[in-house]
């Protein structure tokens, strides 16, 4: 993929998490990806035999279980359009595409110069068509052009539609957040059925050693880890407050034995023994509905 020097340190590092992980293409990963995930293994290894999490087990966790999540929100309760925002590198929209073909819209949105990169990748891959595209959305534009408003407005409020942010809320303060919130909650409202899937970083399981993760994790993303929220009650309250109908908060690992696998698990079923980083994944799941 040409033109990854404009890339985020995380978008590289995770393009390569999934790639190695048998969950993406290798034309959605980069070279920095991969130099940026060695030069990590040692710190990865020393918390591994503390007993503590990895980046690699924490990021797995909470992909697989939006992917759970999304999969059964699309397979039982009437979801048949996608808005993924900051979507990064992320090759959900590709493999969701592949995997339900016209039945899906899936539109994966992020910021001007990541959109056009994700766009010229998805196009040697031959995926994009017209339920495959990649738009240019600003998640912070309370509205206008390149807002959540202006790109959910586009979608048919006859089928059901969920939003996804992944990697998203850590980078934001808690005001941003719950404006983000309120927007998705508004835009989701006009649709027959609507869902609100995302991670959260919760402080309620913190410990000096996740502390320590979370400062190599501020340092990897060159700022602040921001913790909104104590306890999973606390997000569910903000959620309803900022307009949705039922909010909850899971553990990554109880959504990924509710869906009958690991969360934290590569493709062949394998993970890092003791690898912690599960149970510190949450996932948010709020319906407009």
């Amino acid at each position: 993929m040409s033109g990854s020097e404009a890339i985020s340190p995380t978008a590289h590092y995770t393009g390569h998490v999934w790639v190695r992980n048998g969950l993406s293409h290798p034309g959605l990963a980069t070279v920095p990806g991969r130099v940026l995930f060695e030069s990590l293994q040692p710190a990865n290894r020393v918390s591994q035999a503390l007993g503590g999490p990895t980046l690699e087990g924490y990021l797995l966790a909470r992909h697989r279980a939006i992917d759970a999540r999304l999969t059964e929100a699309i397979e039982r309760h009437g979801i048949s359009q996608v808005l993924e925002v900051a979507a990064g590198l992320s090759p959900r929209g590709w493999r969701f595409a592949q995997r339900y073909g016209e039945g899906l819209t899936y539109v994966e949105a992020d910021l001007p110069d990541m959109a056009a990169r994700k766009r010229r990748a998805l196009a040697e891959l031959g995926s994009l068509g017209p339920e495959h595209r990649v738009v240019a959305l600003d998640a912070l534009r309370p509205g206008g052009e390149g807002s959540v408003a202006e790109v959910a407005g586009e979608l048919d409020p006859a089928r059901g539609l969920a939003i996804i942010t992944e990697g998203l809320l850590g980078y934001l303060p808690t005001e941003a957040v719950l404006g983000l919130w309120a927007r998705f909650a508004a835009a989701l409202e006009r649709f027959e059925r609507g869902r609100y899937l995302s991670d959260l970083h919760l402080g309620g399981v913190q410990t000096p050693v996740v502390r320590g993760f979370r400062l190599v994790l501020s340092a990897f993303v060159r700022g602040r880890v921001h913790l909104h929220f104590d306890a999973a009650a606390d997000a569910e309250r903000a959620l309803v407050r900022a307009g949705f109908r039922s909010a909850r908060v899971l553990g990554a690992a109880e959504v990924a034995g509710a869906a009958g696998g690991d969360a934290g698990a590569g493709a062949s079923g394998t993970r890092p023994a003791h690898d912690s980083g599960s149970r510190l994944a949450h996932i948010i799941e709020a319906s407009s509905k």
